[in-house]
């Protein structure tokens, strides 16, 4: 195997790089795609309205939501003419498990720094230490 830097014009070819569309994972690695799953975790829309709401090209939107419904994260119906898309709760709950193992983590760290806030806090602050000088007159 052959590690490289592409800045230099080198690249590692021995490593395939996974398909976005082969599991959850791969595909939400894409920002875009975690904006459209937010977005459509709110309601049912179609796909003009995720477009304005997003900012984002048409065609770009498409291939996003075909990457999210190839890997079952969204599902789609018809009606009519337009095309809505939704999303799909029990596709999304192995992610929320895998990043809940992380929970604990962030919560023993977010304590650890509640704890250290309010033992600084309770600390006199150098403007609150008085201290008598009998030079000093007060008025």
């Amino acid at each position: 195997m052959r590690l490289t830097y592409s800045y230099m014009g080198m690249s590692c070819s021995a490593m395939a790089r996974a398909s976005t569309t082969s599991d959850a994972f791969n595909a939400v690695a894409e920002p875009r795609r975690r904006e459209i799953l937010t977005y459509l975790a709110g309601a049912e829309r179609p796909v003009l309205e995720i477009v304005a709401a997003l900012g984002l090209e048409q065609p770009s939107v498409s291939k996003h939501l075909r990457v999210l419904r190839d890997v079952g994260l969204v599902r789609m119906r018809c009606h009519g003419r337009q095309k809505l898309y939704r999303t799909n709760a029990e596709a999304i709950r192995p992610l929320h498990e895998w990043a809940a193992t992380f929970e604990r983590y962030w919560q023993h760290q977010l304590f650890r720094v509640k704890e250290r806030a309010e033992a600084m806090a309770s600390e006199p602050s150098p403007s609150d230490i008085h201290v008598s000088d009998p030079n000093i007159k007060e008025k």
